[in-house]
């Protein structure tokens, strides 16, 4: 069994609740009954890079105020370079961005470390991970969506996981301690597929806020990663 922390969460195996799936109204509340998560994962979302809009900073940092666990911020937005930094700087604990979006991803990267926070870049189901591979030291997670950004409730792709496997071979061969972040889909039988593969850290979105109780849904999570982990 993975060691445990002084939170009672098992070190290795992280499940980021995604907002996406929430009431937005009471998010205080909501935010509320997933404590017992490693992070809450927050998509910022342009209505340009994805055909969807979200929120910005402004209701960020008000997350950021009221959240029990770290922000884990997704950030689906063009210009990356630009206004990736500011989300940092609200006191994010990780801030992701999109390789496909990105001017200078290792620049940005090393920006957003600087200021304090993780840095994750994320790839879209389409684009492959091969050049990630002599980076994995510039970033601190890497992102391979399991749905094509833009909305919650999709299905799971599953010809996404050659491409994670090959990316958790990679990481595991180079002694990289990168964080592999799946997205999209995601629920007790998806997330073992994904374990499977090598990822560590899973954004849940309707399998933890629309269980009757997301504590107990994260618990079950947490153990079907734990049983299929690479």
């Amino acid at each position: 069994m993975p060691p445990i922390d002084e939170n009672g969460r098992q070190v290795g195996i992280r499940i980021n609740p995604s907002i996406l799936a929430a009431d937005f109204v009471n998010m205080q509340t909501e935010l509320a009954r997933i404590a017992t998560a490693d992070f809450v994962h927050v998509d910022v979302m342009d209505n340009h890079f994805v055909p969807n809009l979200t929120f910005g900073p402004q209701m960020v940092e008000r997350i950021q105020a009221t959240s029990p666990v770290p922000l884990d911020v997704h950030l689906m937005m063009t210009n990356p370079d630009r206004w990736a930094p500011g989300y940092a700087e609200l006191g994010a604990a990780s801030v992701t961005f999109h390789l496909e979006a990105a001017k200078e991803p290792v620049a940005l990267a090393r920006r957003l470390r600087e200021i304090g926070a993780r840095a994750g870049v994320a790839v879209k189901p389409a684009t492959p991970v091969d050049g990630l591979f002599d980076l994995l030291d510039d970033f601190d997670q890497i992102l391979v969506m399991t749905v094509e950004p833009g909305f919650g409730g999709q299905s799971f792709m599953p010809e996404t996981m050659p491409k994670l496997r090959r990316l958790a071979d990679e990481a595991r061969r180079r002694g990289s301690s990168v964080w592999l972040q799946v997205d999209g889909g995601i629920g007790e039988s998806t997330i073992a597929q994904a374990a499977e593969a090598g990822a560590d850290t899973f954004v849940a979105g309707s399998a933890v806020f629309g269980a009757s109780d997301p504590a107990n849904a994260i618990t079950g999570l947490r153990a079907s990663a734990r049983s299929h982990a690479h």
